[in-house]
């Protein structure tokens, strides 16, 4: 829907307020329909993922406020129907939170914000919003997948870059790695692929979640 709201978009009303209006809406009456909250990481700083939850999910929808994106998938995981939302890099000293999310009955990440990508985005923080949403009700454009690996080096890295979005965290071994990748529907078996190719060897995968493709505006 924010696809074909940002390609019709003509005329003097600025493309922020007509996205915003739009989500407000659909979070109001979501809400209203099956009240829940949006719990949220804090531990970056307030204003900015303040101003984000606020520009998604509008001001009646209760925010919750946590710090650290363990505490938020903890609330999520003990709630029936709420969100959770923190910053895509975790937050300081996450570590490798994704790893939270690798269990079948674990919430999974369900969105990417911004969604529609432009210059000056009035809530521009990348976060990731996740939930307990049943696996068929998923948008899965883009998956998002949990990787162990040993023998991550600098030729993994340079083989794993052209193929999909990823974090790395130190993980256990010495040359182990926790990576959090993010690539096209279908696309985990030729990363793994390469991966092994460059020399590491993949103790664990796992899918942690999915969401649409980021819409990008070209500035005018």
């Amino acid at each position: 829907m924010m696809r074909a709201l940002v390609e019709r978009h003509r005329g003097l009303l600025p493309l922020d307020t007509v996205e915003g209006i739009w989500r407000v809406i659909i979070s109001t009456f979501t809400y209203v329909q099956a009240p829940y909250s949006v719990h949220v990481d804090v531990s970056g700083g307030d204003a900015a993922m303040r101003d984000s939850a606020r520009f998604h999910f509008g001001f009646t929808t209760p925010c919750v406020p946590h710090f650290g994106a363990g505490v938020v998938i903890r609330a999520v995981a003990g709630s029936v129907g709420d969100l959770g939302m923190f910053a895509v890099d975790g937050g300081p000293g996450a570590g490798a939170w994704w790893t939270n999310l690798a269990s079948p009955d674990a919430p999974k990440i369900i969105a990417r914000l911004p969604f529609v990508e432009r210059a000056n985005h009035p809530a521009a923080m990348p976060v990731f919003v996740i939930s307990r949403v049943a696996a068929d009700a998923m948008v899965t454009e883009t998956e998002v997948w949990s990787l162990r690996v040993s023998g991550w080096s600098g030729a993994a890295v340079n083989t794993v870059a052209p193929l999909a979005d990823v974090i790395a965290l130190p993980d256990r071994a010495f040359d182990g790695a926790a990576l959090l990748v993010s690539m096209e529907k279908g696309g985990i078996d030729p990363v793994a692929a390469a991966l092994v190719k460059a020399g590491a060897s993949i103790r664990s995968k796992a899918l942690v979640g999915s969401h649409a493709t980021r819409y990008t505006v070209a500035d005018k």
